[in-house]
């Protein structure tokens, strides 16, 4: 748990909140208004910062350029980074790369490890991971896959259509989960894809509720008899179901993570406003109802705090499969956490926290997607209440 972090996590962890709120807040702006116009000065000089001070993908092994820390220390870290949107980007942690990389390093072929593996890991290139297919094909329930691979000789040719794809238009590789037999449990597998690759078509960008943020582009993909080989199957033909949810266990857990850091910032910024902004003769700080607003956001964070940490220590320990239900859990309240304290920011600040003055109504077009990505609140209900029902969820650990 939190109090018994290592020395060494400790420091890192004071190292990467001092970088955020020293070096990245005071030109988020500057990063977001370059990414607009497909600049990005202000975020590779922020990147080679970050990487001369030792904090570049500190979640990878260390002969990968990392710091080799466990699901802890990444829990440690990657709240920190996420006070800001554009933080995780800084130190090559964001989603989906971040997944993307774990992914490959457990899974990938010798060959697709040398030539994808360490240029994703040096921030030299980006992936994306294209499960998700417009209606009636796979979406929270990935059964409804409808893109297919088969056979062609000792090829395999993929065709369908894939959206909110994050970053595939930028990306250089992707990771497409397509259907290779219609059995219930081992009829979906994981390739590797180029994306320039003959057959790779870039549909467009969905126009979504946040304004496009870094490689935060929801692409949509066709793939037409797209050619790959036996070496560009993640870890068995079958294999996909599983591998795509022990990808996103983990990756739902690392969003909690980034969550709770700009929740916390959120309400840090309105206890400044709160105190100094007088309505009605006294501060609002003063006013009961204000008092509500301040009180509920800091508990459903301190909750989302300790559902995290208790999901990293499960995950760390027994592995995916025993952090699946405590994963729902912490995926489902952060998610809501997170749009409920940015709507609270937004009301306790009035009309200024509804205008661009302030980052909270961006922030939370942002915070909107994650009820939805990684699977809808709607699922992780059902995951929690079916796995408590059959006795397979301890509450009190």
């Amino acid at each position: 748990m939190p109090w018994n972090l290592p020395d060494e996590v400790r420091e890192l962890r004071h190292k990467v909140r001092t970088f955020v709120d020293g070096r990245i807040i005071p030109v988020e702006e500057r990063i977001v208004e370059e990414d607009a116009r497909r600049e990005y000065g202000a975020l590779r000089g922020l990147q080679a910062e970050a990487r001369a001070a030792g904090l570049w993908t500190p979640h990878l092994p260390v002969e990968n350029g990392g710091l080799g820390l466990g699901v802890i220390g990444m829990c440690a870290l990657f709240r920190a980074m996420g006070r800001s949107l554009v933080g995780p980007r800084v130190f090559n942690c964001d989603a989906p790369d971040q997944g993307n990389m774990d992914l490959l390093l457990r899974v990938a072929s010798p060959t697709i490890r040398d030539k994808w593996l360490q240029p994703l890991c040096d921030g030299a290139i980006t992936s994306a991971f294209c499960m998700t297919e417009p209606a009636p094909g796979a979406g929270a329930d990935p059964r409804n896959l409808r893109t297919t691979a088969t056979e062609d000789g000792d090829r395999w040719l993929i065709n369908g259509m894939k959206w909110f794809s994050t970053g595939g238009g930028d990306a250089s590789l992707l990771i497409v989960m397509a259907r290779t037999s219609e059995d219930r449990y081992r009829g979906a597998t994981l390739f590797v894809v180029d994306r320039h690759a003959e057959g790779v078509e870039h549909v467009r960008d969905v126009g979504v509720m946040a304004d496009p943020l870094l490689v935060h582009r929801e692409a949509e993909m066709r793939f037409t008899d797209v050619r790959v080989g036996p070496e560009n199957v993640l870890g068995g033909v079958g294999h996909g179901f599983e591998l795509a949810q022990a990808r996103l266990i983990p990756a739902r857990l690392t969003h909690c993570m980034r969550w709770l850091g700009l929740a916390d910032r959120s309400l840090a910024m309105c206890r400044q406003y709160l105190h100094k902004r007088v309505s009605f003769g006294r501060p609002l700080a003063d006013h009961q109802l204000v008092q509500q607003f301040v009180t509920d956001s800091a508990l459903a964070i301190h909750t989302g705090d300790l559902l995290t940490w208790h999901c990293a220590r499960v995950l760390e320990r027994d592995g995916p499969q025993k952090a699946r239900g405590y994963s729902s859990m912490a995926k489902l309240h952060c998610a809501r956490m997170l749009c409920d304290v940015l709507d609270a920011a937004i009301q306790m600040h009035g009309a200024l926290g509804y205008s661009d003055d302030l980052p909270f109504a961006r922030w939370y077009r942002h915070a909107r997607a994650g009820r939805i990505a990684d699977g809808p609140d709607e699922v992780h209900i059902g995951v929690i209440a079916r796995d408590f029902l059959r006795e397979r969820l301890s509450l009190l650990t």
